[in-house]
């Protein structure tokens, strides 16, 4: 496997609809003057969370399940800036559509900037032949309020190919977020 360069990612955004949409630049200031950056990177592409947030609300005393999980534990928002609330998290998506081609596997990391501020991140990967809206987890672990900004860089993309394509990828196991486009929860 080889880690793969911004040469390499402009052309698969080019030729295949890897990330839409795509910025082919590192962008760093937008009209409304400095932003956490995004866009492409030298080894990978910075994403964007969208406006769309699910906060983490433990107003029903409900048990963390990933196999019942309660849609009651979250309280639905749309803004430009969401409080993440201290100890907790919230789930967000990319604005970017993602295709990964069957050749490749993508590491989805967080940024520094938040890391740095006690806002992590999950890991988490993009098998091969998956595509859609990346879902993604914020955990606040100080024990004040933290803030997280929609349409501004919040975490990057690693991309490393394989010098063979998989035997089987997501699509051919019909994966359960398979295409998936808003804030999705757990499935099994």
């Amino acid at each position: 496997m080889t880690i793969k360069s911004d040469r390499w990612i402009r052309q698969m955004a080019k030729e295949c609809g890897m990330i839409e949409p795509f910025e082919p630049e590192q962008i760093r200031v937008n009209g409304s003057g400095r932003v956490v950056s995004f866009g492409t990177s030298s080894y990978g592409y910075d994403v964007r969370c969208a406006a769309d947030f699910k906060v983490f609300t433990n107003i029903n005393s409900a048990i963390v399940d990933p196999k019942a999980f309660d849609e009651s534990s979250f309280v639905d928002m749309h803004d430009e800036v969401c409080i993440i609330p201290p100890n907790s998290f919230v789930l967000a998506r990319t604005v970017e559509f993602f295709r990964i081609p069957r050749n490749v596997l993508t590491i989805c990391l967080g940024k520094s900037t938040y890391a740095r501020c006690g806002i992590i991140v999950n890991v988490t990967p993009l098998e091969p032949e998956w595509e859609g809206h990346v879902t993604l987890e914020f955990s606040n672990t100080t024990p004040l309020p933290a803030k997280i900004y929609a349409n501004e860089g919040v975490a990057q993309m690693i991309f490393l190919e394989s010098d063979e394509p998989c035997e089987r990828s997501y699509a051919d196991r019909a994966g359960k977020y398979q295409g998936q486009t808003g804030v999705t929860l757990p499935k099994t």
